[in-house]
């Protein structure tokens, strides 16, 4: 994809970062912002599950009755700590998969003056992500406890900080904001929407006057469905607009588009109104085992996935995160976007492999 920029300026760019290790890549090229929560995972007991009203397999927002679990499981189990959260796994994977310059992602997000932020600091330091976290002091750090047993996962995420980013107090301040015009493409999940639409839009405002890629994802079914208001006031500016096939349907349900047929769905979304003339949105929408559909030009095209045996898949939650990731890796590196979605499915697949939002050291990529 074109740089926009004049030719004289990518010139010196390009002279500059003369290294070919460096892949011409400059830091801070790909700039996410989000809900940062430490992954905090364990093997626990049944016991455990019962006190705390869990079900083996399942996904929730912590309640009261679960906010003394937190500490509990860090006492009593061996836990394994990583940096999540959806936006900050993307650009985590994102940056496994360009490996160097380090800190090519950046990420903003929310912590607390905690034990929890201090660690959360250090696994996106170990990551290579440029994290600039808001901390304050009223809510601790977020975060979501990994349940395990067996086979089984059961999440609870306590969001906390998370809930209290301030565009005055962070986005707006100098040094950060600089960040954001070093930027050349820009990923923001869906569920940052409930958090600070006014720093979405200030972002997404200026990568289209910019003429930069601005890229959001549907996220979840209730984003669409509830926070749908929000999401269609930053629509306009949205150049990739990521999901899968359950968020596609309910987006599709609350856009009134009459189809449930995901290609269709693709292309309403698509010619949905948009600010910046200069660049086609590209609609991707991921369907587990079943290929990824993605608007190229005015067709839709099917990607299938790579295959995978059924045994190896060890926990899929982390897939669509993963998928962004590899995607945006090559994005940034200007690749042509069927290398991104062969990107996307490549870290997907290692993804599921493992349990978290976890990888090996290097990616056997390309």
């Amino acid at each position: 994809m074109a740089s926009g920029e004049p030719r004289a300026k990518r010139v010196k760019l390009e002279e500059k970062e003369a290294d070919p290790e460096e892949k011409k890549l400059s830091q801070n090229a790909l700039f996410g912002m989000g809900n940062p929560l430490l992954d905090i995972s364990a093997v626990v007991d049944k016991d455990f599950l019962e006190k705390y009203g869990l079900k083996p397999n399942d996904q929730i927002l912590a309640e009261d009755k679960h906010k003394a679990m937190f500490e509990e499981i860090v006492k009593k189990f061996k836990v394994e700590y990583h940096a999540g959260g959806s936006t900050q796994n993307t650009v985590k994977v994102a940056q496994w998969m360009i490996q160097r310059p380090h800190k090519v992602a950046t990420f903003f997000g929310c912590i607390g003056q905690d034990q929890f932020g201090e660690i959360l600091k250090q696994k996106a330091q170990e990551a290579h992500v440029d994290a600039h976290y808001y901390q304050q002091d009223v809510e601790p750090t977020g975060t979501c406890a990994a349940c395990i047993t067996g086979d089984n996962r059961s999440l609870v995420a306590n969001l906390a900080a998370a809930n209290c980013y301030k565009k005055d107090k962070h986005l707006d301040l100098e040094e950060n904001w600089k960040l954001v015009e070093k930027a050349k493409v820009f990923y923001i999940a869906g569920f940052f929407l409930t958090v600070s639409l006014e720093s979405i839009l200030k972002v997404a405002k200026h990568a289209a006057d910019s003429n930069k890629i601005f890229s959001i994802n549907l996220s979840a079914p209730f984003i669409c469905q509830f926070f749908k208001d929000a999401l269609m006031e930053v629509m306009p500016y949205v150049d990739i607009l990521f999901g899968n096939e359950t968020e596609a349907g309910m987006f599709a349900r609350e856009q009134g588009f009459e189809t449930k047929d995901i290609e269709e769905i693709a292309q309403k979304a698509q010619a949905l109104p948009k600010v910046n003339k200069k660049r086609q949105r590209i609609v991707v929408f991921t369907q587990g085992k079943d290929g990824t559909v993605m608007t190229k030009g005015e067709k839709v095209e099917m990607y299938p996935v790579l295959e995978i045996d059924q045994s190896k898949i060890v926990d899929t939650n982390g897939a669509g995160d993963a998928f962004v990731g590899g995607f945006l890796s090559q994005l940034v590196q200007e690749k042509a976007v069927e290398e991104c979605v062969q990107a996307g499915h490549y870290a997907a697949n290692v993804i599921i492999r493992h349990a978290g939002c976890t990888f090996p050291e290097k990616p056997a990529y390309p």
